[in-house]
């Protein structure tokens, strides 16, 4: 959760988001593919934003292109990954 938490923190810096929609997929049968393993989903949010349907819908709404976005947050994320599970 630690390392949620601080990704959230970098998504709020570096996008300004204002919220986020959260979700968590563990073992195979959550969603998360394989049993015994967990993984997050958060979505930046913005007031006045179209909702998060489309985030999972097919409808993609894309301010920016996913190569902008990897090269605006890479660095931040590199500087967390050692983080240690609580």
């Amino acid at each position: 959760m630690r390392f949620a938490n601080e990704s959230m923190k970098i998504l709020k810096n570096k996008m300004n988001a204002e919220g986020f929609n959260f979700g968590a997929n563990l073992g195979k049968a959550g969603g998360a593919g394989i049993e015994d393993h967990l993984h997050y989903h958060i979505v930046p949010r913005w007031t006045g934003d179209t909702n998060f349907m489309p985030v999972v819908g097919t409808t993609k709404v894309m301010v920016e292109g996913l190569n902008e976005t990897w090269v605006s947050l890479k660095s931040e994320f590199d500087a967390i990954k050692d983080i240690k599970h609580a």
